[in-house]
């Protein structure tokens, strides 16, 4: 199938490709939640066809970097190649994966900033951005992440998003926690989804 197709009576071509940018928690415990974050990767580069674009990047400290980026591909149109690229794409990680120290601060807003960059670079038909965090933000002192950025026509799915031990003492953290990320999102143009069920990944990348 061609990357982009022709429809209506212009005849204007219509890009068919997706990006994704995935956000991976290493702080605390969830460095511990990897294999769950593995098992999304592996998921999400079966069902990417291509021409389509994919990053994995972790959220540490200062995640607004390149540096932070583990692997990434822009998958080959010729599927020989690109099932290549997919199986290189999951090397690196495994390579990640058994190196990776837990992050003492957590700068969610700056691997969404990092997120939206690269995406916008791509330039895809589709765009998703994937967090697989507890959403509990925790900057270093002097970082500042009070931007206002633009979420116009991209997907946002929270996963695997874990509840604090705080939490449990009073839910209502939990639940404003999630509300805070969607009214974010959705106020900038995104739309907002999560997603804790890993059994019901079918929902990741529909649109």
């Amino acid at each position: 199938m061609g990357l982009f197709v022709l429809v209506g009576c212009s005849g204007e071509p219509v890009n068919r490709t997706t990006g994704v940018y995935m956000l991976l928690d290493t702080s605390g415990t969830y460095a511990d939640e990897i294999g769950k974050a593995q098992q999304i990767i592996s998921y999400t580069l079966a069902q990417l066809e291509p021409g389509d674009s994919f990053a994995l990047a972790r959220i540490d400290t200062g995640s607004f970097s390149e540096k932070d980026i583990v692997a990434k591909v822009s998958l080959d149109t010729r599927p020989s190649t690109s099932n290549a690229q997919k199986r290189q794409f999951l090397a690196r990680v495994q390579e990640f994966v058994e190196s990776v120290r837990p992050s003492p601060y957590t700068d969610i807003t700056g691997g969404l900033l990092q997120a939206l960059e690269y995406l916008d670079e791509k330039d895809p038909g589709t765009k998703t951005i994937l967090i697989f965090s507890d959403l509990k933000e925790d900057l270093k002192e002097g970082y500042v992440r009070d931007i206002d950025a633009r979420f116009d026509n991209v997907r946002v799915v929270a996963l695997n998003v874990t509840k604090l031990r705080s939490d449990n003492i009073d839910p209502r953290q939990y639940l404003d926690r999630l509300d805070a990320w969607r009214q974010r999102v959705e106020q900038s143009g995104g739309t907002w989804r999560v997603i804790n069920d890993l059994d019901n990944l079918e929902k990741l990348l529909r649109t």
